[in-house]
């Protein structure tokens, strides 16, 4: 199997990109994100909890996100990897993901990054609140800490990847299907 993480700041596009790409390659994709909305949907206490935690621009504990995370991959046997969109997002979890692959006798296949400024950032996610109706995306202060918390604990998995060989950092700016080509290319190389 393969395996994809998708990495950048929030409204960056990992989502979109990552829809695009489950067509083309037969992936599934894996976003915590949705992962907790759906939870929250169905006003489970999981989704409750991270209702309110989300809400405030908090993370939800990595032993929660990564159970659910584990779950996915062994529910979907049939396809032929998986693409990770807002997970990993510290070191700690980029090391359990590491071990909940290694378990399965896999591995990271390779880690693509869209780069984006913090501007273009929130310009994104004013667009995205305003077409999804997504009320976490319409507080400013939620949005400026999502992105110091981006900055803060995610960016340093960049050397993690790096190391390890994995990393591969594409340009953020233009339109959705060149970005898309951009991946693809980087995709169809791993």
């Amino acid at each position: 199997m393969k395996h994809f993480i998708m990495f950048g700041p929030p409204g960056a596009g990992k989502g979109t990109q990552a829809a695009m790409l489950v067509d083309k390659f037969n992936l599934r994709h894996v976003s915590t994100g949705d992962l907790l909305r759906g939870e929250i949907k169905r006003e489970t206490e999981l989704g409750l909890k991270a209702k309110k935690l989300i809400e405030a621009g908090s993370l939800v504990p990595d032993e929660v996100v990564e159970g659910m995370i584990k779950n996915e991959i062994a529910s979907h046997p049939e396809v032929k990897g998986f693409i990770f969109d807002g997970f990993p997002r510290t070191l700690e979890q980029a090391a359990a993901l590491d071990g909940i692959l290694a378990e399965r006798g896999e591995e990271i296949s390779g880690v693509i990054s869209i780069i984006i400024d913090d501007e273009m950032v929130k310009a994104r996610i004013r667009h995205r609140a305003e077409i999804e109706d997504r009320k976490d995306d319409m507080d400013e202060a939620t949005v400026a800490n999502r992105i110091k918390t981006y900055h803060d604990k995610t960016e340093p998995i960049i050397d993690y990847y790096k190391k390890a060989g994995k990393y591969n950092g594409i340009d953020g700016v233009g339109s959705i299907d060149d970005i898309f080509n951009r991946i693809c290319g980087i995709i169809e190389k791993l």
